[in-house]
Parts: C-alpha cells; sequence; structure tokens
C-alpha cells in the first residue's frame, strides 16, 4: 500500500476510534422495517418513482428497497453539498432527475442535517411537474433551529453532532457500516 493511502487508512481508523456508537445495527434494521411499514400503507396504490440520492442513501435505499413490496420505478439523483469537507457548500447537481412529470415521486436520503439538500431536491422534483414529492431520510438530525422542510418518513433521530454509518460519512470515509456512530 502506498503512504498515501497507508495514512488515509490510519485517519479511518482513528476516527472510528474516537467514535461514539449512537444506534446498533438492530436499531437500524428495525428503524428500517417501520419505515418500510409507513411507506408501503401511503404509496403501494400509487406505482411511485423512487430516487436514492447517492452516495449517502446507497445503504439505506438497499436496506429499504426490498421491504416495499408494491411495484415502483427506481433512479437515482446525485447532488452534493459536502465532498470530503466537514460543512456544507453550495449545491452540485452530478444527476438530475428524469421522467418525474406526473409522478408520485419519494426521494430516499440518508440525513435531514439543515434540510437545505433536500429542500432543493422536492422544490426542483416539483418544479418538473412531479404529481407529489415525498422525502424519506434514514437519519433526522436533532438540530436547534427550524429547517426548510420536515422529511414525511425518518428513521431514526440522531444528535446535533457529525454522525457517520449507515452510508452517512466522514470525509468519505465509514460509509459502509451497518451502525451509526458520532464523531466526538
Amino acid at each position: 500500500m502506498n503512504a498515501d493511502l497507508q495514512q488515509r487508512r490510519n485517519e479511518a481508523l482513528a476516527l472510528f476510534e474516537q467514535a461514539d456508537e449512537i444506534y446498533d445495527e438492530a436499531a437500524c434494521a428495525a428503524a428500517i422495517a417501520r419505515m418500510a411499514d409507513k411507506i408501503s400503507n401511503d404509496l403501494s396504490d400509487s406505482y411511485p418513482l423512487v430516487l436514492s440520492v447517492m452516495g449517502g442513501a446507497v445503504v439505506f435505499t438497499g436496506q429499504l428497497l426490498p421491504l416495499l413490496r408494491f411495484p415502483l420505478d427506481f433512479d437515482y439523483i446525485h447532488i452534493t453539498r459536502y465532498g470530503n469537507k466537514f460543512h456544507g457548500g453550495a449545491f452540485e447537481w452530478l444527476r438530475k432527475p428524469a421522467n418525474v412529470a406526473g409522478r408520485d415521486v419519494l426521494v430516499l436520503d440518508d440525513i435531514l442535517d439543515e434540510g437545505h439538500t433536500m429542500h432543493a431536491i422536492v422544490e426542483a422534483i416539483l418544479s418538473m411537474g412531479a404529481r407529489s414529492c415525498r422525502s424519506a431520510v434514514f437519519a433526522n438530525k436533532l438540530i436547534d433551529k427550524e429547517k426548510p422542510i420536515s422529511a414525511d418518513y425518518v428513521g431514526l433521530d440522531v444528535p446535533n453532532r457529525y454522525v457517520f454509518g449507515y452510508g452517512m460519512d466522514a470525509k468519505q470515509m465509514w460509509r459502509n457500516l451497518g451502525a451509526i456512530y458520532a464523531m466526538k
């Protein structure tokens, strides 16, 4: 392994060793099952378009979709504000939604932080002629200011700390964890 990769690996290990586990794998799985039941009750008659926000929603999406026992169309979108930073910047669309006109749309994302990204996504989808647009987030960060949007479906509430795991990353690391951790 070259020196740069070794340094990045060491950084990832140090970050994990100093983190607190917020929710274990069982709590994450139970949250997904609860969400699947609610989404199924609401959308099973509408043949929705489900859009996963890459890359954070990949774990959440992969766990949720098999539990949705109704026909749907699936695609993905990609918008980012973070990159490899800890603080959000300007929105950058890497892949916009397509074929949403007249559809009931469900957007899946990893976390509703301050809500700016999800708000921008929902506004864009509605402006493209979607019949409706609902949002589902695996984690809702509890912050002490009003968000521009609330998710229609929430898996777990997380504290106002930098959380990672279950698709959420810390500097592009640790999306692969099956539990949720918070940096100290």
